[in-house]
């Protein structure tokens, strides 16, 4: 433990930076697998929704413990600063990287990136929680999409 003390100056800042590297290696790997995505030239928005859900979805069981860890570290942000402070930087990094992904290579406007990064935040907050909670009612891909055509009447 002193050795741990000594090089990340506490239990708790080792443990953040555990998360922290799961999650970026959990980024990579969606990365890699959205970047590899086939789709037709003339997919919808929509088809492109649903196919990236997929991968993200799909990705949910080998990064269960991420997902568990992620929700028990947002439970302590009223009693830890710091924790909070660590969550929001990660959290706009995550918003920036996921908005630039989801986006598509052509976009490159800062507001519209932001805001394609906070609904799929939002999303996949909500979603993988529902997938720690109930996996077996917790939304597929195909079930969102029809969901987001509804609302949008798309």
């Amino acid at each position: 433990m002193a050795a741990v003390g000594y090089h990340f100056g506490s239990k708790e800042a080792l443990l953040d930076q555990a998360l922290a590297d799961a999650s970026a290696e959990w980024g990579r790997a969606l990365g890699q697998a959205l970047v590899g995505l086939e789709l037709s030239d003339d997919a919808t928005p929509l088809e492109r929704f649903e196919a990236i859900w997929d991968q993200i979805i799909g990705s949910f069981d080998e990064y269960r413990q991420l997902w568990s860890a992620t929700f028990d570290v947002i439970g302590q942000i009223d009693h830890q600063p710091k924790v909070r402070e660590y969550l929001a930087l990660g959290l706009g990094e995550a918003r920036d990287g996921i908005g630039r992904l989801l986006a598509g290579p052509d976009e490159t406007d800062a507001v519209v990136i932001n805001e394609i990064g906070a609904l799929h935040q939002a999303l996949l907050t909500g979603v993988m929680a529902q997938r720690l909670i109930d996996p077996d009612s917790a939304p597929t891909a195909s079930q969102l999409a029809r969901a987001l055509a509804r609302i949008t009447g798309a």
